[in-house]
């Protein structure tokens, strides 16, 4: 397979998906895909969502196009085996036992936090099957405040990370991540980070916004500044399009080899 690139890794929302357009994904960054996909490249989805919340949006988008991985709430990986998608069984195993043990010792510490957001802001806590602190905050000026209180707790418990994406947060194992998911994924595949295209938009992102993990670094002109800054730094491409017609614009622009144009 004579390509630059073959492993592309993409967040969704915002990134590739945009709730209101029409076609939501960008007809553009599907061909491309297809294309690459027919060449022998593999295609990850590397988001936030779970499983049934990321199958109901692709549902919804018409795509034709289907991922070879997904990497779900920045952590588990998942697998097509041409008909259905099927966990990384020792990934996803070490990944549940490391948050077990780390949320074991957050839980003794939960009434005092949720204590101290609720007397400050308006702003929903909660736990779900991912951890057992989430927050939705009323703005991202207090999710910056809230941000700043967690990360502080944070440093407290060895190995306890807060993953950010606008004004949702929740608490985190700091050796699973989208950046090492993609690590693995990148691992099963035989593959070198040189190989490996990235792109994303929000501070859930930055993690797998590396040289480390990928040599093609990209994300769409709605990506918030500090990922931009990031891009830049790391001699990635910062379209001037939105979501998923300037994801399509990089990975243009990484095929034809110009890392740090």
């Amino acid at each position: 397979m004579n390509l630059p690139i073959k492993l592309i890794s993409t967040d969704f929302d915002g990134t590739i998906f945009a709730e209101f357009e029409n076609p939501p994904i960008a007809p553009r960054f599907q061909e491309l895909i297809a294309e690459l996909q027919a060449r022998g490249a593999k295609w990850v989805i590397n988001t936030g969502r779970d499983m049934s919340g990321l199958m109901e949006a692709l549902g919804r988008a018409r795509i034709g196009i289907e991922p070879d991985f997904l990497v779900l709430v920045e952590r588990e990986i998942h697998r097509h085996d041409g008909v259905r998608y099927v966990g990384l069984d020792d990934w996803n195993a070490e990944c549940s036992r490391a948050h077990a043990e780390i949320f074991a010792r957050v839980r003794l510490d939960l009434p005092r936090l949720t204590e101290w957001v609720n007397a400050r802001f308006h702003a929903k806590v909660y736990e779900d099957p991912y951890s057992p602190f989430c927050l939705i905050a009323g703005n991202n000026g207090d999710a910056d405040v809230i941000h700043n209180y967690l990360d502080e707790y944070a440093c407290s418990i060895p190995n306890l990370t807060v993953v950010r994406n606008d004004v949702y947060a929740r608490f985190s194992h700091v050796a699973f991540n989208k950046g090492t998911a993609l690590a693995e994924v990148t691992r099963q595949l035989n593959l070198t980070a040189a190989e490996v295209f990235t792109a994303g938009d929000h501070l859930n992102d930055l993690p797998m916004l590396s040289q480390t993990y990928a040599r093609w670094l990209a994300s769409p002109s709605n990506a918030i500044e500090l990922v931009k800054t990031v891009v830049r730094r790391e001699n990635g491409h910062v379209s001037q399009l939105p979501h998923g017609h300037g994801v399509a614009e990089a990975l243009e622009w990484a095929l034809r080899g110009e890392v740090g144009a």
